[in-house]
């Protein structure tokens, strides 16, 4: 007989190879080959037909099927990033870092859900007894409707699932969920996909809603195959510090509504809980002191004003450190280096801490400006005008680039009670012309046009 042998399958690009090795020579992803083991002989016969011809439709003439009532999550905001809610048959990929809150969320989900309609909530991690003490610390152990379960069978679920007897199907997580006729571990390329198939077949033929759990590599990205994102129809990811600070979920594929949403949230004793007005609560510690700016970001379509800290101190060996939290590390030194370009300030002996407040992170290139001046406030050991906002894009040659949705900023920045806000000058036609720094006569925006316009008008 012939020597039956082992493959080894890429995680990340699913190309399989006949010995281990310790990068994957197509995608270049290191530790990612996991040893297959070849199909039991019987297993792998696949029915194959002769096929037969498409029958197809001209497009005026297909009707739309009609759609059931989303289902509620019992949080407004994560309603407002899935769509409008859970749609029937619709299939939810939620993914996060160990520790985040994914099984809290889920739980809290599953108790709103159940109190309208049945609910099952398998997972692979855990047994029933360990859902159970979630569910009593977060108030859903007395609901009628909601059922647990512990398997990692994915034929089971998806039978379950088949039965048609649940609305709503949680799934944790996809990784530990394996199908009996692969021989492979879970957790592998081919169990995964195979299992995660089965499963939204089954929730397509029954109009069931199921949201899967799935898990994440260190550098943050979900793990498994990346079919897994695409046959799924909502991806949400599970962001923020899982030891303190705001928690935020956002989706990055969305079939049934938009993706700039984003829902924010507070770990507390009882639960997770939504954040109405996170500027405020950024903002209730803020002590008034030079390197502190306010800044007007966006999370999604959300605006947020968010604080950011810097700290400048005379370096004590040759090379200057450059320390950000929150903001992106390259683009602080490229910032510090337009700083020193097109201004008159010399960090080049000064070593440079950046903070953004509350454990958030920015991808909003409208913070340079904010960044900018924190710095430049903390290096001249002046402060800010009182009641002053900031945002905006800076170019290389100190220019003030404009900002997206510079409305909402402003319309943030307005409720909390502040004055003026130092903005690009396309900024300025939303609301009327320039006003005195500190005052509130005329209109908001006070328009900058460079860098070192922007310094000289409000660090004096």
């Amino acid at each position: 007989m012939a020597k039956v042998r082992a493959k080894f399958v890429c995680q990340q690009c699913g190309t399989s190879f006949p010995k281990w090795t310790g990068k994957c020579e197509s995608c270049g992803a290191w530790n990612s080959l996991l040893e297959q083991l070849p199909i039991a002989e019987g297993k792998s016969v696949v029915a194959r037909s002769q096929g037969q011809k498409l029958t197809a439709e001209k497009i005026r003439d297909v009707k739309i099927d009609t759609v059931a009532d989303r289902i509620a999550s019992g949080f407004d905001d994560l309603d407002a990033v899935l769509g409008g809610g859970l749609m029937p048959g619709g299939v939810v990929l939620l993914a996060g870092q160990p520790g985040i809150g994914k099984s809290t969320l889920l739980m809290q989900v599953a108790a709103v859900v159940a109190s309208k309609k049945e609910v099952l909530y398998v997972s692979g991690e855990e047994s029933a007894s360990q859902i159970k003490l979630r569910a009593e610390r977060l108030g859903a152990k007395d609901s009628q409707n909601l059922d647990l379960a512990s398997s990692v069978s994915a034929d089971d679920v998806a039978a379950t699932i088949l039965s048609g007897k649940y609305k709503l199907v949680i799934v944790d997580s996809m990784q530990t969920m394996q199908m009996a006729e692969i021989a492979s571990a879970p957790g592998t390329v081919s169990q995964i996909t195979n299992s995660a198939s089965i499963i939204i077949r089954a929730a397509k033929s029954t109009d069931t809603a199921v949201i899967l759990v799935g898990h994440v590599t260190k550098e943050g990205s979900i793990a498994g195959p990346k079919v897994l994102e695409h046959i799924v129809d909502v991806v949400l990811e599970f962001q923020g510090d899982k030891y303190g600070g705001f928690k935020l979920v956002r989706a990055s594929k969305n079939r049934y509504g938009s993706t700039t949403e984003v829902a924010i949230f507070d770990m507390k004793e009882s639960g997770l809980e939504l954040v109405k007005n996170p500027s405020e609560a950024l903002l209730a510690e803020r002590r008034d002191t030079d390197g502190s700016v306010i800044l007007a970001t966006l999370e999604g379509n959300r605006p947020l004003l968010v604080e950011i800290q810097a700290l400048v101190n005379p370096t004590n060996f040759g090379y200057p450190g450059r320390t950000a939290s929150g903001f992106d590390l390259n683009r602080l030194k490229l910032l510090i280096a337009v700083l020193e370009r097109r201004t008159k300030l010399k960090l080049t002996d000064k070593d440079i801490y950046v903070n953004v407040v509350g454990g958030l992170k920015l991808d909003d290139p409208a913070a340079d400006l904010a960044v900018c001046m924190a710095i430049a406030s903390a290096a001249a050991e002046r402060k800010l005008a009182a009641g002053a906002v900031v945002f905006g894009e800076i170019g290389l040659g100190g220019e003030i680039r404009s900002a997206h949705m510079v409305d909402r900023r402003i319309a943030e920045a307005k409720k909390l009670g502040f004055k003026f806000a130092i903005a690009p000058k396309s900024a300025d036609r939303l609301s009327g012309s320039r006003v005195k720094p500190g005052t509130t006569s005329g209109r908001f925006v006070v328009p900058a046009s460079d860098l070192r316009d922007a310094l000289n008008q409000h660090l004096k």
